[in-house]
């Protein structure tokens, strides 16, 4: 009820959802600003319609810092041909364009972080406009979300594929087979600690199903990062039936993260010194970092503990990390 009385969305596509074959365009928010006072936010889109079938929606650049999946879904939107499609693809390379233009993870136009932001608000920010026209008009197209992530320039991660834990086992089952199509060298029964708010959260709420990833960091992209995003993206779109060919079947092993004590934070600030790298084992208790304070030299550092023994899957990226901030993250790999 409450979505029904909120306004129309002022986004407005210039392609045609329904419109057979190949159709490139952008979602045109206005946005006045100083140097164009009827000026726009202009986010690509690419739009294929063949025949019956399943709708997918394709996004990356949530957080315009990570880079796998905007040029997985760039090359896609380029190369693609209609008649290879079963159904419909809406490919969003850049889904928060601003940040990803400014190189940044939030939006430099509000500071939004849009995978923060949902269900959003058509009168509200620009980052809460764009949550809005997903919530409102693309969500509710599709049947199958994939959501490009990385660690951008604060985080890196074994590359993997995931989905989440979820009440509705057909629903969390469908995600899986994806994830397991995907064929990432790693996938994962991913935990979120911040899930308000969150796109993946919409997404499953609607009763998607919802996928997503971590293929890297660091703010950049390399040559297997981009190669494993590639061919994830494919062997998706062929296993659910959106795209035809045959799924290249790759070998992954199966990550799990239990509980919160996955997650290991930084109670102090300064210099950081790994002890374990991405892919170690590690035991509960085991010093996986060392922070030196940097205010003054003959100070000791500070020791950071694993909360659980399993693989070190993530860590924090640049040198320097602040009070709070997630310094590892661990994950118990399992048997399929």
């Amino acid at each position: 009820m409450l979505q029904m009385q909120l306004a129309p969305s002022p986004i407005a596509a210039t392609v045609d959802f329904a419109a057979p074959g190949v159709s490139h365009g952008f979602l045109r928010l206005p946005h006045s600003r100083d140097d164009a006072a009827w000026g726009s936010v202009m986010t690509p889109i690419t739009v294929v319609n063949h025949g019956e079938g399943p709708t997918a929606l394709l996004t990356g650049a949530n957080h315009g810092d990570e880079y796998e999946g905007p040029i997985a879904l760039f090359d896609l939107a380029a190369t693609v041909r209609a008649e290879e499609v079963t159904g419909r693809l809406i490919i969003v390379p850049a889904m928060n364009y601003p940040a990803f233009a400014a190189g940044t993870r939030t939006s430099p136009i509000d500071r939004g972080n849009l995978n923060r932001s949902f269900p959003g608000r058509p009168d509200g920010t620009v980052t809460q406009k764009l949550a809005d026209y997903f919530q409102r008009v693309l969500l509710p197209m599709a049947d199958v979300v994939l959501d490009f992530h990385s660690g951008g320039k604060t985080l890196d991660f074994l590359p993997y594929c995931a989905a989440h834990i979820l009440p509705d086992k057909r629903q969390e089952a469908a995600a899986f087979d994806l994830v397991r199509a995907f064929g990432a060298p790693w996938s994962v029964r991913m935990l979120e600690i911040d899930a308000v708010g969150m796109y993946d959260t919409a997404a499953e709420e609607m009763g998607k199903t919802f996928v997503t990833t971590e293929l890297g960091g660091g703010g950049t992209a390399s040559a297997r990062t981009a190669g494993i995003a590639k061919r994830g993206l494919r062997n998706l779109l062929v296993a659910a039936g959106v795209l035809r060919g045959e799924v290249a079947a790759q070998p992954t092993r199966w990550l799990d993260m239990p509980d919160a004590d996955c997650f290991t934070f930084a109670e102090d600030g300064g210099l950081i010194e790994f002890l374990a790298d991405l892919g170690d084992a590690v035991e509960q208790g085991q010093p996986v970092a060392r922070i030196f304070p940097v205010t003054r030299t003959g100070l000791a550092p500070v020791a950071v503990h694993a909360r659980r023994g399993g693989l070190m899957m993530a860590r924090h990226f640049p040198g320097i990390v602040k009070p709070g901030d997630c310094v590892a993250v661990i994950g118990v790999e399992v048997q399929p």
